[in-house]
């Protein structure tokens, strides 16, 4: 069938963004719906024919992508995260790359039943895990401990290192086999300190370009795409297979400065990243050859299973011999390790020059990459929650409450939460609210909540939403907008913006969180209320006394907070959402006349 190219090309684009919406709707991993619905378009239906769509440039795209996809990795990773995990870390992107290497190897040689070379290479090419996996599924379950430093830093840090280690094997075997190991060592280190170079370059000229306001901030994401492009090609062009190592180096380098102001391409980065990673499953899952899957089909799913249940507990166990992580940390490390991007986009670019040589067995490398993605995404995307709650690293639906300010009206909120039983955490960069606070027994952290130590110290795995409740309309953005990438959008609030004179906003909605409690609510209105003798009462709502009979008792008096469910989940009460609190329910509220109500925290 053919298809017109902007078809083809729609496609590509429509399917991508429909499959991570959906993956979002339902809560699976977005990898999954993209796999699956390139697979469709591609050999099922024959929308989308990537080599024809895009040609010759296939695979320049996919590897620039692949850049720009590991600078965004980067730019996520802080050095101080490494203290007391760095030596497991270093662990396992070396020894832990050793054995995963071994064990594919023996498996795709006897399993699957590939000459040495290639299951050598395919093993190689599966070493690797990946950011574009991992850091969602991190996202999702938001482990408690180490383990998600680790892991983090182990998904970005092994692309560029398994991605060299492919090269060097393809070389060893295929390309140069007569050069000794020797020869192989050394390229990898120049590989490594070329690669370094370029991104620390490119780095410097970027912070030196905002330090010193040379650029506009409409500029700032064009030249930094620039410069990635820059520093990925030139390393590329004086060492073949550096820049990855470049566009890494440049994005950890970028995240670990305090001299120049990085927002605008904090937030620039996740969109494209998104947007190109939904782009490069679909098109290069639309290349699958049916045919190859068929071949492999059973020792394909026994390979997967050897790579899940033994090579990857054999990698963790060796990697942390000695160190401080838990039993339960080490556990959790060895049932995570999804394959990515990086592996998909080696074994496609390794496939079609293998092809090209006349090797046979190059046609099943990318099926059976495929298959290892789509397992290990599969199985790892399904029980990491479980597994990490079961090991007491995480909890299903957090329920805890996270309030940026410190003031008396949080702290009182905090203390009708904490007596319903949830965990509620205060952060103020004001010792006079912290004081107070701790006096009354709520959990605090003295600090700015957009200090880089806030994730790095406290605890977030109970914490499932975040309240921005401080005098500075400011802050309650700033804050909004960095701990939606923690919490998702839905889940963070602030007090409603100011307004002018005239009724208006002085601050645009879209770029606030969720407005809190009501459009009418200030923090100043809040304060002033529990100076004057307003207090936070909990009410139990029952079919004699219903929240039509709570408001025609306390009428205007009482500002409802918060809805305590039957099944002990919360419910903030939002500008943007209907209040309809039901028998059974618990209303959480400000009531002006604490003689006329409850007493306090009554059931």
């Amino acid at each position: 069938m053919i298809v017109e190219p902007l078809v083809s090309l729609a496609s590509v684009v429509v399917l991508g963004g429909l499959a991570q919406w959906i993956a979002w709707r339902v809560r699976l991993p977005s990898i999954l719906l993209l796999l699956t619905a390139g697979f469709i378009a591609g050999p099922v239906t024959g929308l989308i024919h990537p080599d024809h769509l895009v040609g010759p440039f296939l695979a320049p795209f996919v590897s620039l992508s692949v850049a720009i996809i590991l600078f965004e990795g980067g730019l996520n990773l802080n050095l101080a995260e490494l203290r007391g995990s760095g030596p497991v870390v270093w662990r396992l992107v070396t020894v832990g790359v050793a054995v995963t290497w071994a064990v594919a190897t023996i498996a795709a040689r006897h399993v699957v039943g590939l000459d040495t070379r290639m299951s050598a290479l395919l093993g190689a090419i599966l070493v690797v895990t990946g950011p574009t996996v991992v850091m969602p599924l991190l996202r999702e379950v938001r482990p408690s401990g180490t383990v998600a430093a680790i892991l983090k830093w182990e998904g970005i840090v092994i692309d560029p290192i398994g991605a060299l280690f492919a090269v060097i094997v393809f070389e060893a075997i295929v390309a140069r086999p007569n050069l000794g190991a020797g020869h192989f060592a050394l390229d990898m280190l120049n590989t490594a300190f070329v690669g370094t170079a370029f991104g620390l370059i490119a780095a410097g000229i970027l912070v030196v370009s905002l330090r010193r306001y040379w650029l506009s901030d409409a500029l700032q994401i064009p030249v930094t795409m620039a410069l990635i492009a820059g520093a990925f090609t030139a390393a590329n062009l004086v060492h073949e297979e550096s820049g990855l190592f470049a566009v890494t180096a440049m994005g950890i380098a970028l995240a670990n400065q305090r001299l120049a102001d990085m927002h605008l391409i904090m937030e620039f980065k996740e969109n494209l990243g998104t947007v190109l990673l939904a782009v490069l499953f679909i098109l290069l899952s639309a290349r699958l050859d049916i045919a190859g899957l068929r071949t492999v089909a059973w020792s394909g799913l026994a390979f997967v299973a050897i790579l899940i249940l033994i090579a990857r507990p054999l990698c963790v166990w060796i990697s942390t011999i000695g160190s401080a992580t838990t039993r339960t940390e080490r556990l959790f490390l060895m049932n995570m390790a999804p394959r990515g991007i990086v592996a998909a986009s080696i074994s496609s670019i390794f496939a079609l020059r293998l092809e090209k040589a006349g090797y046979a067995d190059a046609r099943v490398l990318v099926p059976l990459t495929f298959m290892t993605i789509i397992g290990t995404v599969l199985y790892y995307g399904l029980s990491a929650g479980p597994i990490a709650r079961r090991l007491g690293l995480s909890t299903a639906d957090p329920q805890g409450v996270l309030f940026i300010g410190g003031g008396a009206a949080a702290r009182a909120m905090g203390e009708a939460l904490q007596a319903a039983g949830f965990r509620v955490l205060l952060v103020d960069s004001n010792a006079e609210n912290i004081a107070p606070a701790r006096l009354a027994g709520l959990p605090t952290w003295l600090g700015n909540v957009l200090s880089e130590q806030l994730l790095d110290a406290v605890d977030m795995s109970s914490i499932g939403r975040m309240l921005a409740m401080t005098s500075n309309d400011e802050v309650n953005i700033l804050a909004a907008r960095r701990l939606m990438r923690v919490f998702g959008r839905v889940a963070v609030w602030q007090l409603p913006p100011k307004r002018s004179g005239t009724g208006r906003l002085t601050i645009a909605r879209h770029v606030a969180g969720r407005p809190l409690f009501a459009d009418n609510i200030t923090i100043d209105a809040l304060e002033q209320r529990i100076s004057s003798g307003a207090t936070v009462h909990t009410t139990l709502l029952t079919d004699a006394f219903t929240f039509e009979t709570y408001k025609l008792q306390y009428g205007d008096s009482a500002t409802p907070l918060f809805i305590v469910k039957s099944d002990a989940k919360i419910e903030v009460v939002a500008a943007d959402h209907a209040l309809d609190p039901k028998s059974g329910q618990k209303i959480i509220a400000l009531i002006d006349r604490p003689a006329d109500a409850p007493s306090k925290n009554a059931a």
